[in-house]
């Protein structure tokens, strides 16, 4: 029997959770069963470099308990917090979304762009992007300078996220953006609608990935 797919969110924002399962519920079917999971010991959003740290010891408590009933993991945070500790843990499948966003925007165009939350997640983000060795594709990455909990009023995150969009995509030159927070889920359509150019949620990309790789080790298997 095929274990399941664990996506967690390590803020302890049930809004955001929710955000998550609904931007991959075209998902679910295509694979392992996903379950969207928030972690409870979690800040209400995470947006500092400290924050995420503190979210890495509760986050893999978490994960040993889910690991009898596991098929694969998905860390639901932009910056990939935990990450490779996880992946030290376990032999399954661990995904993070920016890793996965990433890439993803690499088949879609030559340049990204990021829309992070605020201006101090983009030094989080850049020492990703650093270690994955992909500055150089990088057209750049521009704060909404909304909080977590403030991307929940769609007045005031839609024109944010539609006037940072086009400056990456005008002004800095990138072909592809991706969401640079798991609580953006909600907006990637009307975005791309509205920019006309390819908009990763990255949630989305993780939890794909995720199902390819774990279909890849059922077919694996001796005598597969």
């Amino acid at each position: 029997m095929m274990g399941k797919l664990f996506v967690i969110n390590p803020n302890s924002s049930q809004t955001v959770t929710d955000g998550i399962a609904t931007a991959i519920a075209p998902l679910q079917g295509m694979g392992a069963p996903i379950h969207c999971l928030t972690l409870a010991e979690g800040p209400p959003g995470i947006e500092s470099q400290a924050q995420a740290d503190e979210t890495i010891a509760p986050m893999l408590r978490l994960a040993a308990s889910l690991e009898p009933e596991a098929a694969g993991f998905v860390i639901a945070c932009f910056g990939d917090p935990g990450v490779h500790a996880l992946r030290d843990r376990t032999a399954k499948p661990v995904l993070g979304i920016q890793e996965a966003a990433v890439s993803t925007a690499l088949t879609l165009g030559q340049r990204f762009g990021i829309i992070a939350i605020l201006p101090t997640s983009i030094p989080r983000h850049l020492r990703s992007l650093g270690a994955m060795g992909v500055l150089d594709r990088l057209a750049g990455d521009r704060a909404l300078g909304l909080g977590v909990a403030e991307l929940a009023d769609p007045a005031i995150t839609q024109t944010r996220l539609i006037d940072t969009g086009r400056a990456l995509r005008d002004q800095d030159g990138a072909e592809v953006l991706i969401l640079g927070c798991a609580g953006m889920a909600r907006y990637r359509a009307v975005l791309e609608q509205m920019l006309q150019i390819p908009v990763i949620d990255p949630c989305q990309a993780a939890v794909a990935m995720a199902l390819g790789r774990i279909a890849l080790t059922q077919t694996h298997k001796p005598g597969a």
